[in-house]
C-alpha cells in the first residue's frame, strides 16, 4: 500500500495502566494492505514546542470500521501530549510506514517476544499469523504486574507467558531469564522480537547461536519516516541502513551485532 497522509477521527483514548493507553482511530477513507511490524508517524497538534511526530508500531487494525488502534507508552513531551487528546479529536498521521515481519510460514512454531511498547507488533503479529494458537508461543516482559497491560482479547491467538522483574506476574526476572527461551528454543522455527535494544540483542545473539530465524523490529527515533533526515541510521553488514525504510524489521543475521 502506498503511504498515505491522512486526518483521523480519534474514536477511543483508553488507559491502559498508569503509563500506557490505547488509541483507535478512524479513517474517513477504507485502508488495507497494513501488516504487523509496519508502524505510523503521527502528528503531535497543540503543542508548539514540539515540531517533529511521533512514531508508533500497529496495536491492530479493523479494515471494517476502518480504525488503527495504537498502542502509546508515555516517554515525553509528545507522548503524553498525545494521550491527552480527546475523542473527536483530529489526528493526522502518515501511514502505512516501513517493512514488516515475513509471516510464518503453516506449519512454523513461533515465539513471539515483546518488551514494553514493543508488545504492540507482537500482539498484531499473533492475531494475524494465521497460525494454529498451540503453534504461538508470546512472551512478554514488564518491570511489574501494574506494567502489563491486558491482553485477555488476544488470548485465542496463542499461548501467552509473562514477566516481571519484581515477580509479580509470572517469572521473577527478565524474558531472557524465562525457561522457555533458556531450555526450549529448540521447539520453534522463527522468533519476532520489539523492546528494548539489550533485550533484543540478547534475545539476537541467542537465535544465531541456535540458527534459528529470527527478527527484531528496532525502536529508533524515526522523525520523517521517508529515509530523508538521517535519524535512525543503523549499522549493517552492508552499510548503514534507514530503519524507518530498510526496516524498522530486520533479521539479526543482517545486523552488526
Amino acid at each position: 500500500m502506498k503511504k498515505t497522509v491522512s486526518d483521523f477521527l480519534l474514536l477511543e483514548n483508553k488507559q491502559l495502566n498508569n503509563d500506557n493507553f490505547q488509541l483507535v482511530l478512524q479513517s474517513s477513507e477504507p485502508i488495507s494492505g497494513i501488516f504487523p511490524g509496519q508502524f505510523i508517524n503521527v502528528e503531535i497538534k497543540e503543542a508548539n514546542e514540539i515540531f517533529l511526530r511521533r512514531p508508533f508500531s500497529v496495536l491492530d487494525v479493523d479494515y471494517e470500521s476502518q480504525t488503527i488502534s495504537l498502542l502509546v507508552k508515555i516517554l515525553g513531551r509528545g507522548s503524553r501530549k498525545l494521550t491527552e487528546s480527546r475523542v473527536g479529536q483530529k489526528i493526522n498521521a502518515i501511514f502505512p510506514l516501513g517493512k514488516s515481519f515475513t509471516l510464518p510460514e503453516d506449519s512454523d512454531r513461533i515465539l513471539l517476544i515483546g518488551g514494553g511498547s514493543g508488545v504492540a507488533p507482537m500482539l498484531f503479529l499473533a492475531k494475524t499469523s494465521g497460525l494454529d494458537p498451540k503453534n504461538v508461543t508470546i512472551l512478554i516482559g514488564a518491570r511489574s504486574a501494574s506494567d502489563h497491560i491486558d491482553i485477555s482479547s488476544y488470548r485465542p491467538y496463542g499461548d501467552f507467558l509473562f514477566t516481571t522483574e519484581d515477580g509479580s506476574l509470572g517469572e521473577k526476572g527478565y524474558v531472557t531469564n524465562h525457561p522457555v527461551f533458556v531450555d526450549e528454543l529448540d521447539r520453534f522455527d522463527k522468533i519476532y522480537t520489539c523492546g528494548p535494544d539489550l533485550m533484543m540483542k540478547a534475545i539476537g545473539r541467542k537465535a544465531i547461536e541456535k540458527n534459528i530465524c529470527c527478527e527484531v523490529s528496532l525502536e529508533n527515533m524515526m522523525a520523517c519516516g521517508f529515509g530523508v533526515c538521517l535519524c535512525c541510521v543503523e549499522d549493517t553488514k552492508t552499510g548503514h541502513k534507514c530503519v524507518c525504510t530498510d526496516g524498522p524489521v530486520f533479521n539479526v543475521n543482517d545486523l552488526k551485532w
